[in-house]
């Protein structure tokens, strides 16, 4: 079965302490436990902590204070690589990975909206699990006219870090539309949810700087195991 890379591992471990963040399991001002009992609570070398915590620190959500500890400090605005990843365990938070199905070069579907200049879109239909529990289908179609082939090993587990790093694309909005539909007959039996099964459903247009739409895609989750969550701010 394809595999998309998988991202670095220091990277996985700030994105999980982000998304805790996120979700209010670590509140601002909690200060996190000392370094080297943390890492062995992550089952992660001491190094690759520090540079999660590093890379946390930069983008503004830890306060590291030489001497005392290492202290949250939550915000609205998160420059994380699943930032416009909107679900999450029913228990908030969860770290995404995925795995590819399928990666093709085809015609774009009909009925779905503008999305590039291109009369062929790229393909992906992908698994989505949330720590270690599968809770989604994915089908993204990628606007064609950027790249004449991709394949499964190209791709990481954030699309969005992929377009940016290998494509010069950078994703700045979504319209997302939630509802709910029925589980696609392409979806492998290894998804518990049957063929027909009705499920909740996303249609998402994604847009680079200057409202360009370049990708489409359709999303069906477990809202027994998950849940969509957008924060707009803190009161």
């Amino acid at each position: 079965m394809p595999q998309t890379s998988a991202l670095p591992k220091y990277i996985q471990i700030s994105e999980m302490l982000i998304r805790e963040v996120a979700a209010g399991h670590l509140p601002d001002g909690v200060k996190l436990p000392p370094e080297r009992e943390m890492a062995a609570d992550l089952g992660i070398a001491v190094g690759t902590l520090r540079k999660s915590l590093a890379d946390m620190q930069e983008k503004g959500l830890l306060q590291r204070i030489h001497g005392s500890g290492n202290y949250v400090r939550a915000k609205s605005e998160i420059g994380s690589v699943y930032a416009f990843f909107r679900l999450e365990k029913v228990s908030g938070g969860g770290l995404p990975t995925a795995r590819v199905l399928s990666v093709d070069r085809l015609p774009k579907p009909e009925g779905a909206p503008d999305f590039g200049a291109s009369p062929d879109g790229h393909r992906i239909r992908r698994l989505r699990w949330l720590d270690d529990e599968l809770i989604a289908l994915e089908e993204i179609w990628l606007d064609g006219s950027f790249r004449e082939s991709i394949t499964a090993e190209d791709l990481s587990e954030s699309l969005y870090l992929f377009y940016r790093e290998e494509l010069g694309l950078s994703i700045s909005a979504v319209e997302d539309s939630i509802g709910c539909a029925q589980v696609p007959a392409w979806s492998p039996r290894e998804f518990h949810l049957a063929v027909g099964t009705h499920t909740g459903f996303i249609e998402r247009v994604s847009r680079l700087n200057g409202g360009a739409p370049v990708e489409y895609s359709r999303t069906w989750f477990d809202a027994n195991r998950s849940r969509y969550i957008s924060r707009m701010g803190r009161g």
